[in-house]
């Protein structure tokens, strides 16, 4: 059997990191740490990694836009796997630096705008320098030039790195604070239906005209299928051009979901499927009796038997 390979948004101590591992048999994987989401997802889609683990969802912020954009547009991949992280933060500095010695902290996006309150109070005039993720802006503070005197990051970069020293604990503004990650490969067959399920598609809005997203939405209100996420990302061709990056309940499998996916299409051909995979809450979809497979089957053989003139 050969090895598996997995790429993931580095360096080592990442939250997404702490995702990766939750994968069975990731420990005893070759993981590679990349700088950014797009290098961690082309190397999957060069062979070089069998799949990648990315941050999509925040509880607090929201989707996660690089991951959005990436998995838009270029070579198609599937999402195969999610998985759900508890996030506290710590701010860490060298040894002998005090708060009082803090004029510019530096951490990925998401964690500053989920620290900002307690920065407010207890650093209200320190600068944000922000950095490609939080155990980079971490590492960093190991370097002699350094252009920050503090991080924000997980509590286990500053276990691990006896050059850190942890000013302050459990600093998030929200202590709930949960970020999704997915588990991105090449296309290929698709998990099997768990009954707690979730799909991924993105849909470009093929003409902007009253009612058009309404149009989209409908696809999946009027079978029954519920969604846990929407959000409007630009395309990037021109000012007012979107696509919607969407998460229903459900397997391709579920008749109501694959109706759904075909009304989608024949609105919007250019939408692109991005999976369909277990729900790390494991909660299950809720399905009126009209929307089962069961109603779909009857429904068609219902149909059938008209045209057979029967």
């Amino acid at each position: 059997m050969s090895a598996v390979t997995y790429t993931f948004l580095g360096p080592q101590g990442t939250f997404t990191e702490a995702a990766l591992m939750q994968v069975p048999g990731a420990a005893d994987a070759t993981r590679i740490p990349c700088t950014n989401v797009n290098t961690a997802l082309e190397r999957v889609r060069a062979g070089e990694a069998d799949a990648a683990m990315v941050p999509i969802e925040n509880s607090v912020e929201g989707g996660v836009t690089a991951t959005l954009d990436a998995i838009a547009t270029g070579q198609e991949l599937r999402i195969i796997r999610e998985a759900l992280v508890p996030i506290t933060f710590v701010l860490v500095a060298r040894p002998g630096v005090e708060l009082s010695d803090i004029k510019r902290i530096s951490t990925h996006g998401h964690a500053w705008a989920q620290c900002r309150l307690w920065v407010d109070e207890h650093l209200p005039n320190a600068d944000y320098v922000p950095g490609s993720s939080t155990a980079a802006s971490a590492m960093g503070l190991l370097e002699d030039d350094a252009p920050y005197e503090a991080a924000i990051c997980a509590p286990l970069i500053a276990a691990e790195q006896p050059g850190l020293n942890v000013l302050a604990e459990d600093i998030g503004d929200n202590p709930d604070a949960v970020t999704r990650f997915i588990l991105v490969s090449r296309p290929g067959a698709l998990p099997e239906r768990t009954g707690a399920d979730k799909t991924t598609v993105v849909v470009p809005l093929p003409e902007d005209h009253p009612g058009a997203l309404m149009e989209i939405l409908d696809q999946f209100a009027s079978r029954g299928v519920n969604l846990s996420r929407i959000e409007s990302r630009p395309t990037g061709q021109y000012l007012g051009h979107y696509f919607f990056s969407i998460d229903a309940d459900g397997h391709a499998t579920d008749s109501r979901v694959a109706d759904a996916l075909a009304g989608l299409h024949r609105i919007s051909p250019a939408t692109r499927f991005l999976g369909s995979y277990a729900r790390a809450d494991k909660q299950p979809a809720v399905v009126a009796p009209h929307t089962s497979d069961a109603a779909f089957a009857s429904a068609h053989a219902w149909v059938d038997s008209i045209l057979k003139g029967s």
